[in-house]
């Protein structure tokens, strides 16, 4: 019973090994310890947070949390809370428990719910196979019809060919969109490596400027000293192309067009990997911001879902693909509106690549 009590890791070690946040809170409100995850979210050391205030430390903008948090006996479970974060609004789930040996500590556990990240890897596979079997088995009828559209046309006269051509065009459209389901609901990820980021931005840039009757508004404003991201080269340029087309789409009716490329070096930021097990730090930020008039507020919350879109006549598949896209290199992508400002913002963050 000895040796088997001697092989069982210290509480301290239990709590350090933790992939969630969580704090242990005196009856002052005073921060007494912090477990590494902790560190990662706030972005902050546990030498900078042990003795301060939690109220200081967690800004959740709203009044009743912190009136519960100064409830000494209440207990709290609190989902998609808005957390600033080094002047940054993350979305967090949030329990309080109080210690029933302890009057008036409690443990605070954070967790990054992630803005379009609410389902689990295995839901999210489930939920995307469908479109790609469908998608599979769409394609071989759409063959044929083409086919016999082809041979139509050849027995028609000239004048009556363009139905034809417009029953072909349409199968290529529908090809190609059943082309984009296949690769939503594609599960092996592509490999990653050591890649430079302003690299693959100026690639997306070229590409949808070639797409384009005129130059894209853009204003970039990049960190020169960033190290290279750990990301597929191809997968990132295809994600930065969808958000660039949609900023352009987005503020082409503006008085003043404008969108901003910006990146930058963010600490506290940490993604949960279910498949790895472990928590991944995410310090490298590209943000895409245009001034268009946004996202209607009917879809604001499901923008990430296969088949919603705000576009008049959009797919819905574009932003679904680009989360995938982020999800399998790690990274997570977030949406945030401005209306004060009049911007919307898309953010990217990623891993860096280990420094050899």
């Amino acid at each position: 019973m000895n040796e088997l009590a001697e092989d069982v890791p210290a509480a301290t070690d239990q709590i350090a090994g933790l992939t969630f946040a969580m704090l242990l809170v005196a009856p002052d409100l005073s921060i007494r310890t912090v477990n590494p995850s902790a560190e990662n979210l706030i972005g902050k050391s546990a030498r900078r947070l042990i003795g301060r205030d939690i109220a200081d430390v967690l800004d959740f903008g709203e009044p009743q949390i912190a009136k519960r948090l100064r409830e000494t006996e209440a207990q709290l479970i609190a989902r998609g809370l808005p957390l600033m974060v080094n002047d940054k609004k993350v979305s967090v789930n949030l329990t309080v428990s109080p210690l029933q040996t302890h009057v008036g500590w409690r443990v605070v556990t954070l967790s990054d719910s992630g803005q379009g990240e609410r389902f689990g890897d295995e839901e999210r596979r489930a939920s995307l196979r469908g479109p790609a079997v469908l998608a599979h088995e769409i394609k071989n009828p759409l063959a044929a019809i083409r086919g016999a559209a082809q041979l139509v046309s050849r027995k028609l006269d000239e004048a009556d060919r363009s139905l034809t051509a417009l029953i072909a065009d349409e199968v290529d459209r529908i090809a190609q969109l059943i082309d984009r389901m296949q690769r939503l609901g594609r599960e092996k990820a592509a490999p990653v490596g050591a890649t430079n980021l302003h690299e693959a931005i100026h690639r997306a840039m070229d590409t949808v400027n070639a797409a384009s009757s005129g130059q894209l508004p853009v204003r970039e404003e990049f960190d020169p000293s960033l190290p290279p991201v750990l990301a597929n080269e191809g997968a990132l340029v295809q994600v930065l192309i969808n958000l660039l087309s949609n900023a352009r789409d987005a503020c082409a009716a503006a008085p003043q067009p404008q969108i901003i490329i910006r990146t930058r070096f963010v600490s506290g930021l940490v993604m949960n990997v279910i498949r790895l097990g472990r928590p991944v730090k995410l310090p490298i930020e590209i943000q895409i911001s245009d001034n268009g008039p946004g996202i209607d507020p009917a879809v604001q919350e499901h923008i990430f879902e296969p088949f919603v879109s705000s576009k008049p006549n959009g797919q819905g598949l574009g932003l679904a693909l680009v989360q995938k896209l982020v999800r399998d290199m790690d990274g997570r992508i977030s949406h945030e509106r401005d209306d004060v400002g009049g911007w919307t913002h898309f953010r990217v963050h990623l891993p860096m690549a280990k420094q050899g």
